[in-house]
């Protein structure tokens, strides 16, 4: 089989090798005018995302265009000072590297291949293309097949910006184009989507020793202490739960609230619940995902909070109405499997110590929020927590500012995007070792007894336990350094 999209990824490395030889002054002129281009056109992104997939136009400038204009603002700011070279002191170096001087460069990768997703289609793919563009690589980007209007916006503004149409290529939005960009001459890979399709990505890119950078599905939780404003949490657990209609990956999908929190939660979430309708999503799939989660709860004795009918999903296009589950379980699928539609199982529990093991019993670990009146709690419990980013008395928002990074755990991926560690991921560390002077007692120095008589005082001098044994290798080590200076070999 031929290799695909060949002229592309020859285009791309030659234009990023030019690139990459630019002045990060350059490359951060480029960012700042699509920053302006952001705000120039707010409403036409809005429009392109909202023709794509049925969203509210305000709800996509506030998720979408406002923090990745804020992310390419941060580039600007830090960028250069991040990706500087990095001089080691000379206080860290040993005796033995005496003379030597080591500077940390970061490198780009090559060419990064991004497959994009739909649910936040300006931030979730702006974001990574630009910090992997500043770090000197060039871009191969598959789009998501179903956000292709806002596609063609989003490159068209990058290439307004002053990127060049080589270094930054946008492949056809299909679903055949991603997994022929896994076979393309790539050095790094970062993906946006479900963790079925991650882990054939990871199999795949493992087996060609590709890099890669995974962000993939959740199941997040949120813990309501006995201590915790219930009004508070059950108002964020909703906001939670139907932010973008549920298609969120830091979605709350399962709420383990005290027992003496409980009715109050229970009762805000009706008052919420019952006035809402059926919502349109992307994806037929996902209205009878989440209609076989109800299902199966409700059978296991869950029960719907605020309808007498179970619900179910709905075509033309793909509906299903916002659902809560009162006395769910973390055994239940709803607890346990990643779904893309506006569902929530509620837990009580008794016994702050179980918590862990009850949220344990789900694979997935993006994100979770806790809720209490002593935050110090909290961050007690989130450091128990094997998730990648815990909100204290929120939920979401946190998680979009443009300095902190982005990513998951276990089943939820690895790597990170966004803030400082994003942008180092899109780089690979290179040590540069610069030693003066002619002087090189190492060399030969397997045959050369003055040698390691030497090596083996410093040894003694910089870890022995006691302080005479240091002495001793002091000692040594000056015995050592004088004979090789008499030449005894």
């Amino acid at each position: 089989m031929p290799e695909p999209f060949v002229d592309e990824a020859a285009r791309c490395r030659i234009a990023q090798r030019a690139w990459a030889d630019t002045s990060m002054r350059e490359r951060l002129a480029v960012v700042r005018r699509l920053r302006h281009l952001f705000a120039e056109h707010a409403e036409r992104l809005c429009l392109a995302t909202t023709q794509d997939v049925d969203r509210s136009a305000d709800e996509v400038l506030g998720t979408d265009v406002l923090p990745s204009a804020d992310a390419l603002r941060f580039l600007e700011r830090r960028a250069a000072r991040i990706l500087r070279p990095r001089h080691v002191p000379d206080r860290l170096r040993p005796w033995w590297l005496l003379g030597e001087r080591e500077t940390i460069h970061r490198r780009p990768h090559g060419i990064v291949g991004v497959i994009g997703t739909w649910n936040y289609p300006i931030l979730l793919n702006a974001v990574p293309i630009a910090q992997t563009l500043v770090a000197g690589n060039g871009v191969l980007w598959k789009p998501s097949e179903l956000s292709t209007t806002g596609s063609e916006l989003l490159h068209e503004l990058f290439l307004a910006a002053g990127f060049p149409a080589d270094l930054f290529i946008r492949l056809p939005a299909t679903r055949e184009a991603g997994p022929a960009l896994l076979e393309t001459n790539i050095d790094h890979l970062v993906f946006t989507g479900s963790a079925d399709v991650g882990r054939k990505i990871a199999i795949r890119c493992a087996e060609r020793m590709i890099p890669t950078t995974l962000e993939l599905s959740g199941c997040d939780a949120l813990f309501v202490l006995d201590d915790a404003d219930a009004d508070l949490a059950a108002r964020a657990a909703w906001f939670g739960v139907t932010l973008n209609l549920g298609q969120t990956c830091l979605a709350i999908r399962r709420a383990f609230v005290h027992r003496s929190r409980h009715d109050a939660f229970v009762e805000v979430l009706r008052r919420l619940v019952e006035p809402t309708r059926t919502e349109p999503l992307a994806l037929m799939a996902q209205a009878l995902q989440a209609e076989r989660l109800v299902g199966e709860a409700v059978q296991r004795g869950a029960s719907v909070l605020g309808f007498n009918e179970t619900p179910t999903a709905l075509d033309d296009p793909p509906r299903f109405r916002p659902t809560i589950l009162i006395g769910a379980n973390p055994e239940m699928a709803i607890c346990r499997e990643a779904s893309f539609a506006p569902l929530l199982g509620v837990i009580p529990f008794d016994n702050e110590d179980e918590l862990i093991e009850l949220s344990e019993s789900c694979n997935f670990g993006l994100g979770a929020s806790v809720f209490t009146s002593h935050p110090r709690r909290a961050t007690r419990l989130a450091e128990q927590l094997r998730v990648g980013s815990v909100s204290i008395n929120d939920v979401l928002v946190g998680t979009a500012h443009p300095a902190v990074p982005f990513g998951g755990v276990r089943h939820s991926g690895w790597g990170v995007t966004r803030g400082v560690e994003g942008l180092l991921a899109m780089t690979v560390p290179q040590v540069v070792t610069i030693r003066k002077g002619k002087f090189r007692p190492h060399y030969g120095s397997g045959d050369n007894p003055a040698i390691a008589q030497t090596l083996r005082g410093l040894l003694a001098w910089g870890h022995a336990a006691r302080g005479r044994e240091r002495r001793a290798g002091i000692r040594q080590m000056l015995r050592g350094l004088w004979r090789f200076a008499k030449g005894f070999g």
